[in-house]
């Protein structure tokens, strides 16, 4: 159970670890950081975020946490538990919030020392900007939260990470496993991600803004993206994501041949299936 008495530590202080600090911080939790940035440490402990923070890691830092959340990129947490996990714990609980999962759960799993345990999560939460400074834990209010158990993992375990998201303010807490996480997030996540940059690279569109409206607007928000991660989640979830964009590929043929051929038929059939699916995300 994740019970107030123990301790979280937040290991990367950008958008969403910073929001995790400061919604368990209000919530009562003490909890520590390790971040790459003084000054973001200096800005969570100013903000009342963390209880305390550092940039070094070490046993002092790390050995007295209990729920340890990684807010890293996938690489970089891999690299941080080979060099570090020797300072954890024995029975602390570990989870993440990567957007790719089968890449990485089932190595973290094998590598990680037989006295810890690793759940995977993902907080389908953010925003179009970085770092601490941005961090606001509203971002978790109504949104779904993914938890991605495997055979390794223990029915406690679980229900510690998905307390977790209760605790944060997500509405929904789902479990899937890293396999059929992956698939779902290539076509929801990944695939709209890519749609909207496609969208702002097929033309120039430096001088267009004066002329848009909410349509362009809204689906191309998430066109202002961070490449660095982007990019890796792309190629970790390289089979799944291409089998997405060759999904899309193809009903955008069909709505060209439609366009060519004039026939209304098909392009209002596709509208009215499309209005039809679309309610499903508002209720």
């Amino acid at each position: 159970m994740l019970t107030e008495d123990k301790k979280i530590l937040i290991v990367g202080l950008g958008l969403i670890g910073g929001s995790y600090a400061q919604a368990l911080k209000r919530k009562g939790w003490y909890v520590g950081a390790i971040t790459r940035s003084q000054a973001s440490i200096d800005y969570a402990l100013a903000q009342g975020f963390i209880d305390t923070g550092t940039t070094e890691v070490s046993e002092e830092a790390v050995a007295q946490y209990d729920l340890i959340v990684f807010a890293l990129y996938p690489n970089v947490l891999l690299k941080w538990l080979q060099t570090n996990q020797k300072y954890i714990k024995s029975g602390a609980v570990l989870t993440d919030v990567t957007g790719v999962k089968a890449k990485v759960v089932y190595k973290v799993q094998a590598m990680l020392r037989p006295d810890l345990e690793f759940v995977g999560a993902h907080p389908m939460a953010g925003r179009e900007v970085y770092g601490v400074r941005n961090a606001d834990c509203s971002i978790f209010n109504g949104a779904n939260y993914i938890v991605t158990p495997t055979e390794a993992n223990t029915e406690p375990a679980i229900s510690e990470i998905e307390e977790l998201g209760r605790v944060l303010g997500f509405a929904r807490i789902s479990r899937l496993s890293p396999e059929r996480h992956d698939e779902m997030i290539g076509f929801l996540s990944q695939l709209t991600h890519c749609i909207a940059v496609a969208l702002m690279t097929c033309r120039d569109v430096e001088h267009m803004s004066a002329y848009s409206g909410d349509s362009f607007r809204d689906l191309t928000r998430i066109a202002r993206i961070n490449d660095e991660m982007w990019s890796e989640l792309f190629l970790l979830n390289r089979d799944t994501l291409l089998q997405q964009i060759d999904m899309f590929t193809e009903q955008m043929g069909r709505i060209r041949s439609a366009v060519a051929q004039g026939d209304s038929g098909l392009l209002r059939e596709l509208m009215r299936l499309s209005t039809a699916r679309r309610a499903l995300f508002d209720k």
